[in-house]
């Protein structure tokens, strides 16, 4: 029997994990957070709950396996818990990186540090209950902007007009987009959460202010036509709006966030976009010369996520470095390249959004984990075998350095903890949204437990 790291424990890591441990080899799950999931835990809407109790209960039967080890609250890279020196200083016969993309892109604009301007996974992750996010200030206004046109910003849209706390005080939502309508990128099932919050005539008007500039890259706006495409609840008979309103600023680029005397995000500069038909018959958004100034207080970018680089890996141009075979381009590349020496990393691999930021939902992730995880079988069948440090050792160590990492057991206790509460509170589910309670929480469940095995009569 091998020992392969796993770092990361979203649905990449847990399959990932799964499928090492069937293959008969001990799989170590390191996670920064304290309970396992990452983005399905954090990122999938709140109110989407039969997604994510469907997930939880797979990811605790992963984790019932009694070869997947799981420590939590431990969090790898450059000025973290553990470096990747440390890592491999505990002789693991491989290691799959699934952590995800961690960063977050921004476009870099004069004034974007201003308050009121966030990050979309940052602002997802407060509104999810992730620590430290969650106890972090992501205050909202009246007026917000959000950057991007794909389905996190129809999410982010959701939260602010219909679920989050500060909702009765929001007035516009504003998604900006720097292409046409016929680039939108999030699908019918999430716009129709929020299509009640469009006002028809005001989109109408819209899409009229863009249909020259459309019309020149051989583009119909009609709003015959985008209705139809993509927002159908508009051509219903009975429609009507409600507030807040959700309004769509097409083929605009962000120039300059303009702050308030406060330091707030009081204003955006963004320069107006015609659409360019390249031959390929794509279009690209180009600046005609034309800005505007728009009020907002709030402004979230939704525009992809990055990798981070301080987890330690060679970075490459579009992310962690991997080699692609010129043999075959289109094949996914799962093991880590090093630049500085125009080699592999040996035993060192990566998977998921690690792999490639970004892409696809849970299922996509769950598949990238198990092929990258089938990679590294294969490669163990070539190796002797290794003086990884053990489970229990590995514990001790973490333990040793002072850190406070999170068991199977641990999260058993939490779990216990959690559903009681919810009971006290008559919801379907409860989740701490601080590392301390849950700390608490786990040392309360533990007493508990103790306390009513000694009650139990001795056979």
């Amino acid at each position: 029997m091998k020992t392969v790291f796993v770092v990361g424990a979203g649905p990449a890591g847990m399959f990932a994990a799964r499928k090492v441990a069937l293959a008969g080899h001990n799989a170590v799950l390191f996670n920064r957070d304290i309970k396992p999931g990452g983005l399905a835990e954090y990122g999938i809407y709140p109110l989407k709950d039969k997604m994510k109790f469907g997930l939880r209960k797979q990811f605790a039967q992963v984790l019932a396996l009694p070869n997947v080890y799981y420590f939590g609250n431990v969090q790898i890279g450059n000025g973290y818990d553990l470096t990747i020196a440390d890592l491999d200083a505990m002789q693991p016969s491989a290691v799959i990186y699934t952590s995800g993309a961690q960063g977050a892109h921004s476009l870099g604009l004069p004034g974007e540090h201003s308050s009121g301007v966030y990050a979309a996974k940052d602002f997802v992750y407060h509104y999810n209950q992730l620590p430290p996010y969650s106890s972090q200030d992501f205050s909202t206004g009246r007026r917000i902007a959000i950057i991007g046109i794909g389905n996190v910003a129809i999410d982010i849209a959701r939260w602010l007009l219909q679920d989050s706390p500060s909702r009765a005080t929001t007035e516009e939502v504003t998604i900006i987009a720097r292409r046409g309508p016929l680039e939108i990128k999030f699908d019918k099932k999430e716009i129709g959460y929020v299509g009640r919050h469009i006002e028809r005539a005001a989109l109408a008007a819209e899409l009229e202010r863009i249909r020259e500039r459309c019309a020149r890259a051989n583009q119909d706006v009609s709003p015959q036509t985008i209705f139809a495409t993509h927002f159908p609840m508009l051509n219903e008979e009975d429609f009507t709006s409600i507030p807040p309103r959700l309004s769509f600023r097409f083929l605009a680029s962000p120039t300059a966030v303009i702050p308030g005397p406060d330091g707030r995000i009081a204003q955006l500069e963004v320069a107006d976009n015609d659409l360019v038909l390249r031959p390929d018959g794509s279009t690209k958004p180009v600046p005609n010369g034309q800005k505007s100034v728009l009020d907002f207080d709030t402004l979230i970018f939704a525009i992809g996520d990055k990798h981070d680089e301080k987890l330690g890996l060679p970075m490459g141009p579009d992310g962690y470095a991997t080699q692609t075979d010129p043999d075959h381009p289109n094949d996914p590349v799962f093991q880590v390249w090093d630049p500085a020496h125009s080699s592999p990393l040996t035993g060192r691999f990566v998977a998921g959004w690690a792999r490639r930021a970004s892409t696809g939902l849970v299922g996509i992730a769950r598949h990238d984990g198990e092929v990258g995880a089938q990679k590294v079988i294969d490669y163990l069948q070539s190796q002797p075998e290794g003086n990884a440090l053990s489970p229990d050792e590995v514990l001790a160590a973490l333990r040793k350095k002072g850190l406070h990492p999170v068991t199977k057991a641990d999260l058993a206790l939490l779990g216990v903890a959690e559903r009681q509460e919810a009971e006290k509170r008559h919801l379907n589910y409860f989740k701490y949204s601080d590392n301390p309670s849950m700390f608490q929480a786990i040392a309360r469940a533990r007493q508990q437990a103790d306390k009513e095995s000694k009650l139990q009569p001795v056979s």
